[in-house]
């Protein structure tokens, strides 16, 4: 699938500020990872081939991540209930965001064209921001799903 378009931010940039309803209700905000490292994925679709992929990688890599420092975030658009489901379908031990308005989605430029199977419509474009302290250390565009870690780590 190719993106049409792409995030405005760079890294160097300060992170926009955002809060959002995590799976169980709970509100996450970009303040509570002050001080932290954050990596922030955004990903089209619960319960999808692709995003499944990513989640599952990530999943499988967490505690080498863990013990770099990072903290895992994710936000789609869909609902807290699909959320729940699939972090529990496939024990998932990072919370995600759910963002139906697409506050966090816009804030962070992440909403735009993408093409797949010639079609061509308006949707999330995987994107994931490496942040630390508040700024942006990285931004992926060309996420791998099935090794998205790797892309992620220094």
């Amino acid at each position: 699938m190719a993106n049409l378009d792409s995030t405005h931010l760079k890294a160097g940039d300060k992170a926009p500020d955002f809060e959002g309803v995590d799976q169980d209700g709970k509100i996450v905000k970009l303040s509570d990872f002050k001080g932290q490292k954050l990596v922030l994925f955004f990903y089209p679709k619960d319960n999808t081939p692709g995003c499944t992929k990513e989640v599952c990688n990530l999943r499988d890599n967490y505690q080498l991540l863990q013990k770099q420092g990072y903290k895992l975030l994710g936000v789609s658009a869909d609902s807290q209930r699909k959320h729940r489901n699939f972090i529990d379908k496939f024990r998932l031990p990072f919370p995600l965001l759910s963002d139906p308005d697409r506050y966090v989605i816009s804030a962070y430029g992440v909403w735009g064209r993408k093409k797949f199977m010639g079609r061509e419509f308006d949707g999330i474009l995987r994107t994931t921001f490496v942040i630390d302290d508040g700024t942006i250390q990285d931004v992926i565009t060309k996420v791998n799903t099935q090794d998205h870690a790797n892309q992620i780590l220094p």
